[in-house]
């Protein structure tokens, strides 16, 4: 992806490195450590590898992520987040997680986030019974 030369604010160009569906989930499956490409595409329901390739060379053109190869047979490759861009780009990835599992347990969809191990069957009624600033304490807490 092409960046545009025509942007009114620093917002918009942010937006549009992270933009799409893909890349704030392939982000965030990195957030622990480098991973390789087998493991990326195994961890994320749904994507090919197709696109799983192509969305890590944007991260990589914008700087957020970074590529390591190692030498021999079979060839390695890692896949990790950039210190100075893409650690930065957690923090918001790690807001919006967090905002999209306060919407979710508000509105009872919280199955989703049990079967995937986002949160646990304790946390999520801790969640359910907390008041608002007890939720976003817990909230914080679990993605700390």
């Amino acid at each position: 992806m092409k960046i545009r030369d025509d942007y009114t604010c620093p917002l918009e160009i942010a937006h549009d490195i992270i933009k799409g569906k893909w890349k704030t989930i392939i982000m965030y499956k990195m957030k622990d450590g480098p991973k390789g490409l087998s493991e990326l595409e195994h961890s994320i329901e749904g994507i090919t590898q197709k696109m799983l390739l192509e969305q890590l060379h944007e991260l990589i053109e914008f700087g957020l992520v970074e590529k390591k190869t190692y030498d021999g047979y079979p060839l390695r490759v890692e896949y990790s987040i950039t210190q100075r861009r893409g650690m930065k780009m957690i923090e918001a990835i790690d807001i919006l997680q967090m905002i999209g599992v306060d919407y979710m347990v508000e509105r009872g969809m919280t199955d989703s986030l049990i079967n995937k191990g986002i949160l646990s069957e304790e946390e999520v009624c801790s969640l359910q019974k907390g008041s608002e600033e007890e939720i976003n304490e817990l909230i914080k807490k679990y993605f700390a």
